[in-house]
């Protein structure tokens, strides 16, 4: 039986399961589910309600990557998965301590390819409001290129909406790697600017130069909510499987998906040894 660390504030409940990726296992407010509740299977990490990615967001093509003149090769970190995906923090095993500022969930032995790393994540609940904040630390002595990011799991009904700004989209082909930027403003299609119900079909397409703020609609007697996060994450990653789906995500991270092998990296962070990047996610409700 894993263990359970339960947090109140009014009406808001939040139920975290450090054993379990340091991962949400609920966060509920007036007994109405703000993320998609776990569904009590261990085995299946992505059946909880929010997943901490570090030290890297989504999937890593080409067998690894380069960096300053040298190769690192990484395998897949999921049986049903050809690439690596969304790093190694949410297979481990966290340590939870209180703190004055919140709870706090500690990772000492990250460590995926050439990654050695700690982690802590400080979870604030308020009636309104949970923040999260990500702190990632190089404890190898390599120099290398670390991301982060957010995947909180949301309901999905007949009635949910989304909007939110941003610049561009990527597009992406079978094996769920990018194939090509699209300016929003030359294909409004894919625009979530005005309030707009998510695709009927499959999506799983990464925003970039998202402006930090959207807004879920979830309709009555469901809780709506914003999530904003800290100005170094901005891409966010939309992904449902179709208008049957229970649930959606929306995944506020540092970098493009395989950014790792992207003309620039762009939104990774170079690390040298001893030094942390930080990242925050706020959800808000009303």
């Amino acid at each position: 039986m894993s263990v359970l660390k339960v947090v109140t504030a009014d009406a808001a409940k939040l139920i975290l399961a450090p054993e379990l990726g340091g991962g949400i296992a609920r966060l509920d407010v007036d007994n109405k589910p703000v993320l998609r509740p776990w569904s009590g299977d261990k085995h299946n990490l992505f059946s909880l309600a929010h997943n901490v990615l570090v030290p890297f967001s989504n999937r890593i093509s080409c067998g690894g990557f380069n960096w300053n003149g040298v190769n690192y090769s990484l395998e897949p970190n999921l049986d049903d998965e050809i690439f690596p995906i969304h790093g190694d923090g949410f297979q481990k095993v966290w340590e939870i301590t209180d703190s004055d500022n919140g709870i706090c969930m500690r990772l000492s032995n990250g460590s995926f390819g050439p990654w050695r790393y700690s982690a802590e994540q400080l979870f604030k609940l308020t009636p309104n409001c949970l923040t999260i904040t990500l702190i990632v630390k190089n404890i190898s002595e390599l120099t290398l290129p670390f991301g982060c990011g957010f995947h909180p799991w949301f309901p999905r009904n007949d009635n949910t909406r989304l909007s939110f700004a941003a610049e561009k989209v990527w597009m992406e082909n079978e094996d769920h790697l990018p194939t090509k930027e699209v300016l929003l403003v030359d294909d409004s299609s894919w625009s979530f600017k005005d309030l707009r119900k998510l695709p009927v079909n499959f999506i799983n397409n990464g925003y970039t130069g998202w402006h930090g703020t959207t807004f879920i609609e979830q309709g009555e007697d469901s809780i709506s909510c914003k999530i904003t996060a800290s100005n170094n994450l901005q891409t966010a990653i939309i992904y449902s499987p179709n208008d049957k789906s229970d649930f959606f995500c929306f995944e506020p991270v540092s970098h493009p998906v395989d950014a790792f092998n992207l003309p620039g990296r762009p939104g990774l962070e170079e690390l040298v040894s001893g030094h942390s990047m930080i990242a925050s996610m706020s959800i808000m409700w009303k």
